[in-house]
This record gives C-alpha cells, sequence and structure tokens, in this order.
C-alpha cells in the first residue's frame, strides 16, 4: 500500500483535491472529519466530471459534492486476499487501509496488488486480476446504459443534469475475450 496518504475535509475545495493529487502523483484523495475519521474519497475522474456537470470552477466546488460518501476501506490486519476481494466485488481501483479509528494510514490499488502478487500462483493470480478488471469495465458499461436510458423518454440531452456518455467502440476493449 501508498502510507503517504493525503486528505482533505468536505468543506475543502476541488481545487484543494486536486493539488493534492497534482503534488503528490495520486489519482485519488480520502476525506476525514474533524477527527481524522475516513468519511469519503475524492477522484480525479470525481473532479472532473464535477467540472464538467456543474461548469463552476474547482475552487467554488465543495468536496462534499463531488465525493463518494460511500467508501469500501479494509485495515492493516486484513490480508491482501481479501482487499482484492473487495475491490472485485465493489468494483473499485482502490481501497483506503483504516486504522482501528477508521483513520486512513495508506491506499491499496490494484497496481499495488498486481506488483506484490508473483512466484507459484502467478498465473492464477493473473487471471483473478484481469476478472476484477472485467468487473470494473462492467461496471462502466451499466452505467453508461442508465445514463443512455435515463436521459431518453422524451428529454434532450441539454436539460439532462448529467452528460451522455460516449460510445466505445469494440476496438477499444482490449479484454473482450477474457469474459
Amino acid at each position: 500500500m501508498t502510507r503517504d496518504v493525503r486528505s482533505c475535509t468536505i468543506h475543502d475545495s476541488l481545487n484543494a483535491a486536486a493539488r493534492i493529487m497534482w503534488d503528490h502523483d495520486c489519482g485519488c484523495a480520502t476525506v476525514v472529519d474533524a477527527h481524522g475519521k475516513l468519511i469519503g474519497i475524492i477522484t480525479d475522474r470525481d473532479i472532473c466530471m464535477a467540472a464538467y456537470t456543474q461548469g463552476t470552477p474547482l475552487e467554488a466546488i465543495a468536496i462534499e459534492r463531488a465525493m463518494s460518501p460511500k467508501v469500501i476501506a479494509c485495515t492493516r490486519t486484513d490480508d491482501l486476499d481479501t482487499a482484492h476481494r473487495l475491490m472485485r466485488t465493489h468494483e473499485i481501483h482502490r481501497v483506503p487501509v483504516v486504522d482501528s479509528r477508521g483513520r486512513p494510514i495508506g491506499i491499496l490499488s490494484l497496481s499495488d496488488v498486481i506488483n506484490h502478487w508473483h512466484g507459484d500462483r502467478a498465473t492464477e493470480q493473473a487471471v483473478e486480476i484481469a476478472a476484477t478488471f472485467s468487473a470494473i469495465r462492467r461496471r462502466r458499461e451499466h452505467t453508461a446504459a442508465v445514463t443512455a436510458s435515463s436521459n431518453g423518454g422524451g428529454k434532450s440531452a441539454r436539460n439532462s443534469t448529467k452528460p451522455p456518455r460516449k460510445k466505445r467502440s469494440s476496438a477499444s476493449r482490449p479484454f473482450e475475450d477474457l469474459r
């Protein structure tokens, strides 16, 4: 896991979260309450989508309006297989690691899992990682289908609160045959 966790609060702006990600070369930051307890997570994608859908400068948007308040976390005593199972089950790339008081002490990414696994189980582990990527991709396809159907029914995309999703060609899906 990455131990140098950078956090922000719900009152900070998206600009502050973006600055953390830029300065520390990371794709997410944990969101904590006044006691340092994990209450959310904000990703670079959350920031981009908030900027696009809200049409407001990042400095004017509170993290609370774009963060994910449902956080799937693990503890330092959980094993790597358990953390990886959480990623696949919840279709996420990163899992915050918290201490006994719920304060973030690290972030475990799918890349960390890939870099750690090796040896006798390498082939089995590669199949597991591919299945996790497939699960994450399925979630995006489902989200796109839900968004497309919610934009239908006589509403124009211009009146929608969310932008239409861009369709991908099958050529951009390299793991299609792994399902």
